[in-house]
């Protein structure tokens, strides 16, 4: 695996849908709130791709992100190559970095590369047509057993780097393609940019093999939300976290969430899915082991809504407007940011639990490393619970990092813990 940049080890990352982030739908509409982003605690923007949407097979009227027609421009929807300049700029003004979505698995439809490179680029069916991967109609699926696809795709993931100044990738569905590819494009990234950082929507246990930096915490993510549905008990998300830390490298960095385009789309706004529990899991984002904490558009205050995949659906600017939600993240960022035991990889401290009498119900555990302590004392159940345990060697004085307050914690504690409630006390 190639060193973790020094930022993300304590960064927090924003995925922005440029379409239905602003009214306008625009870069230079979404470079005006960076600093707004800033001020939550964000770290990194991940940017949705800002490339041209094919026509052919088109999903509704604007059509998918995911459909690319050329890999080295910028979305006249979205604005000009000056505006995502801009943005880029801005942002590393502001002391953020900027990773751009990259779709490797195929392109639209009527991509440039349909009629421009070789048949082989592409899979083809008996009658020559290039192959619709899944049930994406609006795509075509690029042939990995050709060298040349390599060398294009990677020609153009360098085009942004030495040109735009970008700071990573977050990679499309990165199990789709072979392994040897990523790993040769992280080597090559790596040469331009020692501190290039690589992001993989997937779960594999070789994607951090010379590829990536990080990769999707699915399995948690869909754990998390049975519990809130009351389909899976506490016991569940811990063995998940514990089989986790087994499984990967200790450097492995993972990315946690409540909600990211996916999820909001198909599966419904984050406050649909998980209800009364949403902040005590958005608080277990920023608190388990290894990860770095997502925030995906509109989470930073707090819109309820799915978004239209394939439309413009945007928020509107008067509920753009900093309020509860906002406070929550503000809080979790700068506690990410101050204590070194919830770091990413390998610098932050394991996950070591604090034995109490429900199990099935209540989370007590520690986070420490180097003179950094968090305390977690999460209830995630719909039930009122009456906590009984003992704290040991992590007895003493701490202050609420929710509050501010100082707090004691006593040796033996009995307490009532209120349904979907957290103390998350800091030493």
């Amino acid at each position: 695996m190639y060193k973790h940049p020094e930022w993300s080890y304590s960064a927090v990352l924003y995925e922005l849908n440029v379409r239905q982030f602003t009214e306008e739908g625009t870069l230079r509409a979404a470079t005006a709130r960076l600093a707004f982003l800033r001020s939550v605690g964000i770290d990194a923007i991940w940017l949705m791709p800002i490339y041209p949407i094919g026509v052919e097979g088109r999903k509704g009227s604007l059509g998918s992100y995911y459909s690319i027609r050329d890999y080295m421009a910028v979305n006249e929807e979205f604005g000009t190559e000056a505006d995502l300049r801009e943005f880029i700029t801005t942002a590393k003004s502001l002391g953020m970095h900027v990773l751009l979505d990259w779709v490797a698995n195929h392109t639209a439809r009527d991509a440039r590369w349909i009629t421009e490179r070789p048949k082989e680029w592409y899979e083809r069916d008996a009658e020559g047509v290039a192959k619709v991967p899944w049930d994406w109609t609006d795509t075509a699926k690029l042939n990995y057993a050709n060298r040349d696809v390599w060398r294009g795709q990677i020609e153009a993931m360098c085009y942004w780097v030495e040109q735009f100044g970008v700071d990573g990738f977050r990679c499309d569905m990165a199990m789709l393609v072979p392994i040897e590819f990523w790993q040769e494009a992280s080597e090559v990234l790596h040469r331009l940019r020692p501190d290039i950082f690589m992001l993989a929507e997937a779960e594999e246990d070789n994607l951090f093999d010379r590829a990536f930096n990080m990769s999707y915490q699915w399995n948690i993510h869909h754990v998390m939300c049975d519990i809130a549905k009351g389909a899976r008990r506490v016991w569940d998300v811990r063995n998940a976290i514990h089989s986790e830390r087994a499984r990967y490298p200790k450097e492995a960095m993972r990315l946690s969430f409540t909600s990211n385009h996916d999820e909001n789309s198909w599966s419904g706004s984050h406050q649909a899915r998980f209800g009364a529990s949403l902040d005590v899991m958005t608080v277990m984002t920023f608190l388990m082991p290894s990860t770095m904490p997502l925030i995906y558009t509109g989470q930073e205050v707090g819109y309820d809504h799915s978004f239209e995949f394939f439309e413009r659906d945007a928020i509107p600017a008067s509920r753009y407007v900093e309020g509860y939600a906002t406070e929550l993240y503000r809080r979790l960022c700068a506690l990410k940011h101050s204590e070194r035991a919830l770091a990413a990889g390998e610098r932050g401290g394991e996950m070591i639990e604090i034995e109490n009498n429900a199990k099935d119900c209540i989370m007590t555990f520690v986070r420490e490393v180097r003179g950094s302590r968090v305390v977690a004392i999460v209830n995630l159940s719909p039930y009122t619970i009456h906590a009984d345990f003992n704290t040991g060697i992590y007895a003493g004085r701490y202050r609420d990092a929710m509050t501010g307050e100082p707090y004691q914690l006593a040796s033996h504690v009995e307490c009532d813990l209120l349904p979907w409630s957290y103390k998350i006390l800091v030493k």
